[in-house]
């Protein structure tokens, strides 16, 4: 089996197509031998394969892939975006409905916020929208205690360093007073982890509520926490920008499906 073969596409593309993975992360389990192609295990990712060959994980066939999908999903707060937690604690993953297919998380929003959370059952996707060069706008209600003036923020909008990582420009709306707490609205490009309350920590203002409402053209709307709605496919296509060659394959729907939260036993 010749690794550089010109036909097919790189098997690590194939399992995040199937949902097994991102691209990153199936380059990963290569490497460790978790993945075999034709009976053989493999350890590099350097292979290009067909419809013809046949792929296990972990000793599991991985079927064909199903046709790509979207979702936004209502994070409640209280909930780790993992599939499994090492301190045990619930998962996003653990309280969506039954009749989900199996779906990785855009982003991550931590223990603590809430909100707008895309979830997809191709890694491709997933990738896409991650990537920075996407520049999509992450949009957020803050609440912070205190009451700080329009001047007092004025930092986060041209960047800020904090214990020497460099967070970019954001936006920010200082929307309202509320007794000893005010709400912001904060818009960023990046993500990085706990972006806005370590920035807000470094101003001296902490955080005591974050609700994702908005990740580029998606939003989270009117959807109740714990709630799940996908996305129609033309929508998919036409805000990812895929062209005709590489458009998702499922039909379009009537009107987005919403599924009230139920736990899976697991």
């Amino acid at each position: 089996m010749e690794k550089d073969s010109p036909t097919g596409e790189r098997i690590a593309k194939v399992l995040a197509r199937a949902g097994i993975a991102s691209r990153r992360e199936a380059e990963r389990m290569i490497e460790a031998g978790r993945v075999s192609v034709n009976g053989q295990r493999i350890t590099s990712p350097a292979l290009n394969v067909t419809p013809a060959d046949k792929i296990a994980v972990d000793g599991q066939e991985v079927a064909e892939p199903e046709p790509s999908r979207l979702w936004l999903y209502h994070k409640p707060a209280g909930l780790v975006t993992t599939a499994r937690d090492e301190k045990g604690r619930p998962t996003v993953f653990d309280a969506l409905p039954e009749d989900m297919p199996r779906v990785m998380s855009v982003g991550r929003l931590d223990l603590n916020s809430e909100g707008l959370l895309l979830l997809t059952n191709d890694g491709e996707i997933k990738r896409r929208l991650e990537l920075p060069a996407t520049g999509w706008v992450r949009k957020y209600r803050v609440r912070i205690k205190g009451a700080p003036s329009d001047e007092a923020l004025e930092p986060l909008r041209k960047g800020v360093t904090v214990e020497g990582e460099r967070f970019q420009p954001m936006s920010v709306t200082l929307d309202r007073q509320q007794g000893a707490n005010a709400w912001l609205t904060i818009g960023l490009r990046e993500g990085k982890n706990r972006e806005i309350r370590r920035a807000m920590e470094s101003l001296g203002f902490s955080v005591n509520r974050l609700i994702r409402v908005g990740y580029g053209p998606f939003r989270l709307g009117e959807l109740k926490a714990g709630e799940v709605e996908e996305v129609r496919a033309r929508v998919m296509r036409d805000q990812l920008g895929l062209g005709s060659d590489e458009k998702p394959t499922g039909t379009a729907v009537a009107r987005p499906k919403v599924a009230r939260t139920r736990r899976r036993n697991r």
